[in-house]
């Protein structure tokens, strides 16, 4: 299996287990934005790293489109196990809570916008 079919499914992988932990609802709601809601609507994008990649990818057109729809972000950290992943750590906080400012950098026209790495321990402190 491909590195970036193993990331997808450990990123589905991550997404179930956080929906599984914070009750969240992942059925008809994945948009390029938002990838689950709590029971009361407010949408949450669901952000997974590797522990050892040392960061998560937010892209700048999502990231104001969640905080303009007053969502969530939800961060899992992982690592490999077996033929799945072993979560590490959760997080939920609100978009404008994470220090992204001067950290956006163009994708060389990828998903049309700028994204940035945020290192695992800002997200996680």
């Amino acid at each position: 299996m491909s590195r970036s079919s193993n990331a997808s499914r450990y990123g589905s992988l991550a997404e179930k287990h956080l929906a599984d932990e914070r009750g969240l609802v992942l059925e008809g709601q994945h948009t390029s934005w938002c990838d689950a809601r709590f029971q009361n609507g407010t949408p949450v994008e669901i952000k997974s790293a590797m522990v050892s990649t040392g960061y998560f990818q937010v892209y700048r057109k999502y990231h104001e489109k969640l905080r303009e729809a007053g969502g969530w972000y939800g961060f899992v950290v992982y690592r490999e196990h077996g033929g799945g992943i072993r979560v590490l750590k959760t997080r939920m906080t609100r978009p404008e809570q994470l220090p992204l400012r001067a950290l956006w950098s163009p994708t060389g026209g990828h998903r049309d916008s700028e994204k940035a790495k945020v290192k695992i321990e800002t997200v996680m402190r």
